[in-house]
């Protein structure tokens, strides 16, 4: 067993508790109050004075063996490893596959998935990639489902010179296969949708929303990258839908905080909308023509730079602001137990200073990251 006891914090759960400590007992929050006195073997006692505790991150959307390879083998970009995500408090993830579905395997996303979950941290993954039909790791969306436990919905590519163009039918079956696979397995599922700059995919929804299909298992992502996408996911959104904005590469505003502003500004209902990073995704830049003329890598500290510009250049409320990488995702995704500080979640937390320095992180009730250094690396880091 182990047990740690975080004293002293003012906890943002991520509403605002005031001042609490935290019991963590293995990978589970086990009491929030005042004055916590257990006795435990092994206990390890932090104090918090003076800092701010909120959930850990949750990055719904990330590379984690890589993506890239729009201009040969050798635009591959690298896979992410632990420390990456434990500097910048990211505790959660679900791996994304993008482009290459030629050598970035499925099965190797599948493995990667596990090592991260072996290193301590929690992941998940989207089975499939840009292409129709998808990519799977058994011989249906239904029983990949079914027989993987990390496999939480199907990625695709909608509206991307690189996508397969699939008609508003054939988005549809996907749809109805990853509702009923899911239900079979007592699951959600989604259909995470990699939403790129031509127009289109959101009246593919609204054609399959009239067709009674539920609105909850269609999830664009990219919605702040260019105006139009925007506009279209905002009126998505208002129909009962779930909006994420990215916060690596491009954005149609100065920065990705700006259009969660706007967004809510616009009427979107805020526990709707969710932050990610593309994290270890190419950032190809194409010209008119379609022609690849420069490629960089996603940074996977997106979120955490977001979440601190809603706060400190916004003057967004901390507990509004930590919604978008914390409690939305877990909610968006049919986590209850990720996002949040409360009795029963998943121990996972970050420390922060008041002017928002990140100083600890607790993954899954195992500290990570202690006084600014990450003390827990990935297998073969150095």
């Amino acid at each position: 067993m182990t047990a740690l006891l975080i004293k002293n914090a003012r906890v943002f759960a991520p509403q605002d508790l005031g001042k609490n400590d935290v019991l963590m007992v293995n990978d589970r929050i086990v009491a929030v109050g005042q004055n916590l006195a257990p006795q435990l073997p092994d206990l390890e006692i932090l104090d918090a004075s003076g800092k701010i505790l909120t959930p850990g991150f949750f990055d719904q959307h990330i590379h984690v063996t890589g993506g890239g390879g729009e201009g040969g083998p050798s635009t591959r970009t690298p896979e992410l490893v632990l420390s990456e995500l434990i500097s910048c408090g990211t505790t959660s993830v679900v791996g994304v596959s993008g482009t290459d579905y030629t050598t970035r395997s499925i099965p190797n996303l599948l493995a990667k998935v596990r090592a991260l979950q072996t290193e301590g941290v929690s992941a998940w993954m989207y089975t499939s990639n840009y292409k129709y039909p998808a990519t799977t790791l058994t011989d249906s969306i239904a029983n990949d489902l079914f027989f993987v436990p990390e496999v939480i919905g199907v990625k695709i590519a909608l509206g991307d010179h690189r996508s397969s163009f699939p008609t508003a039918q054939q988005v549809l079956a996907v749809l109805a296969e990853v509702r009923v696979g899911a239900m079979i397995a007592g699951k959600t599922g989604f259909l995470h949708i990699h939403t790129g700059n031509i127009p289109g995919a959101f009246e593919m929804y609204d054609e399959i929303l009239a067709k009674g299909f539920p609105i909850k298992h269609i999830r664009p992502t990219h919605c702040g990258r260019i105006r139009h996408v925007f506009d279209s996911a905002v009126e998505f959104c208002k129909k009962g839908g779930w909006i994420d904005i990215t916060t690596g590469a491009s954005c149609c505003f100065d920065h990705p905080a700006q259009a969660v502003i706007e967004a809510v500004g616009m009427g979107v209902d805020p526990t709707h909308i969710t932050l990610s990073t593309d994290g270890h995704g190419s950032v190809p830049r194409f010209n008119e023509k379609g022609e690849m003329v420069g490629l960089g890598v996603g940074g996977v500290d997106g979120n955490l730079k977001e979440t601190i510009r809603l706060i400190s250049d916004c003057k967004m409320p901390i507990e509004q602001a930590l919604l978008f990488t914390t409690k939305n995702v877990g909610d968006a995704l049919g986590f209850k137990d990720q996002g949040r500080v409360e009795v029963g979640a998943c121990a996972n937390a970050c420390l922060f200073t008041e002017d928002f320095n990140l100083t600890h992180v607790v993954a899954r009730g195992r500290v990570m990251m202690r006084d600014g250094e990450v003390v827990v690396k990935g297998t073969f880091e150095i």
